[in-house]
């Protein structure tokens, strides 16, 4: 049977640092739901469409593509609308998903999903991968990454299920709160490959 290994956890916790670590060091398949959620948007697709009919030019660059920041303003602060957004880009996601697990043929495939239990794609993997650190760091994190205030860093936590949700239904937690080497050595263990 293969392992679907799905990896999730807050935004900003290190769960790219997982991924990249298992593509680079075991050559693991790391399929990525930001990819495909990017995908869903491009210009031209039906989505994108639907999307700029709901909200107008404010979510528009001039060059026809999707202001995410502006689109991120919206979504953030409002439940209602963040629902909306995610119905019409889940199901596509959901879908490129299915089709890649049915193309790759080894015995291991990471599935990347920071909405793993909010877009209700457990069903997907075989097991769940949460990746937690600290709440103040993840804090930090989120404000140098995407140069916004602590307030809106908040919003951004806030709008995914809590950490400690995330946390009590995980088959593996791994605590990016110390190194990158410690990290790397509870991937390692989890991984069965030490």
């Amino acid at each position: 049977m293969k392992r679907i290994i799905g990896i999730t956890g807050g935004i900003a916790t290190g769960k790219t640092t997982v991924s990249n670590y298992l593509a680079e060091t075991y050559q693991l398949p790391i399929l990525d739901a930001d990819i495909y959620a990017r995908e869903a948007v491009k210009p031209g697709t039906e989505i994108l469409r639907e999307i700029f009919a709901r909200y107008g030019e404010k979510v528009q660059l001039s060059d026809g593509t999707l202001n995410r920041q502006s689109l991120g303003e919206i979504i953030f602060n409002n439940p209602a609308e963040r629902q909306w957004v995610e119905a019409q880009i889940h199901p596509y996601v959901r879908h490129r998903f299915e089709s890649e697990i049915a193309r790759e043929v080894g015995n291991i495939i990471v599935l990347a999903i920071p909405l793993l239990f909010e877009a209700n794609m457990t069903d997907l993997v075989t097991e769940i991968w949460v990746v937690s650190c600290d709440g103040e760091e993840q804090i930090q994190r989120i404000k140098k990454r995407d140069r916004i205030s602590s307030s809106a860093a908040e919003a951004r936590i806030n709008s995914q299920l809590s950490l400690e949700e995330k946390i009590a239904r995980a088959d593996v937690v791994l605590d990016n709160s110390t190194t990158l080497d410690n990290l790397r050595q509870q991937v390692d263990l989890a991984l069965g490959f030490v």
